[in-house]
């Protein structure tokens, strides 16, 4: 039930990576530092194009982790550049991408624990439903939306990327 979250997840992950390139071409069009799309924000209180990326990445890793009983990939939070950051999805992606549908049984029984909610838990269709699936979707279109504020030529396209579309 929850593996076929994993593909959705690098699909977007995968998306958010092309938005990535789109950008460095536009500040190298435009001939500006790309790294100061990487520090733009929507809102004074909210994280940067940058750090959207990486909690992107950390929601889809932590949410296979969490659901299969492994460890995620540690991430060091040290990007400062759009290459870094793709590094760094392109690790994530790797990573959904090892998960085998048989990693995820018995997934629907498991508490999952935050450590910022010591002595709580959540089951893990409520962790998937309630916290994963739209944290991740949060900070993937946060990112877009900074993106396309700054003056990136993107659309409902770009974000959701090829449909699988099939004929009647």
């Amino acid at each position: 039930m929850f593996y076929e979250i994993v593909p959705q997840f690098s699909k977007m992950l995968h998306n958010l990576s092309t938005l990535l390139d789109r950008a460095q071409t536009l500040a190298d069009q435009k001939k500006f530092d790309a790294e100061n799309l990487l520090v733009a924000r929507l809102a004074p209180d909210q994280f940067t194009l940058l750090r959207q990326v990486q909690i992107a990445c950390d929601t889809a890793k932590n949410f296979g982790a969490k659901l299969t009983g492994g460890e995620p990939p540690q991430h060091d939070d040290v990007e400062k550049t759009i290459p870094e950051l793709k590094t760094r999805i392109q690790r994530t992606i790797q990573y959904l991408e090892s998960l085998k549908p048989a990693q995820f049984e018995g997934a629907m029984e498991r508490k999952i624990t935050n450590p910022r909610r010591e002595g709580k838990y959540l089951p893990a269709e409520d962790f998937v439903q309630q916290h994963a699936v739209p944290n991740f979707y949060f900070h993937v279109t946060t990112a877009y939306s900074i993106l396309r504020h700054n003056g990136l030529d993107i659309g409902k396209k770009d974000y959701l990327g090829e449909l699988n579309y099939r004929p009647l």
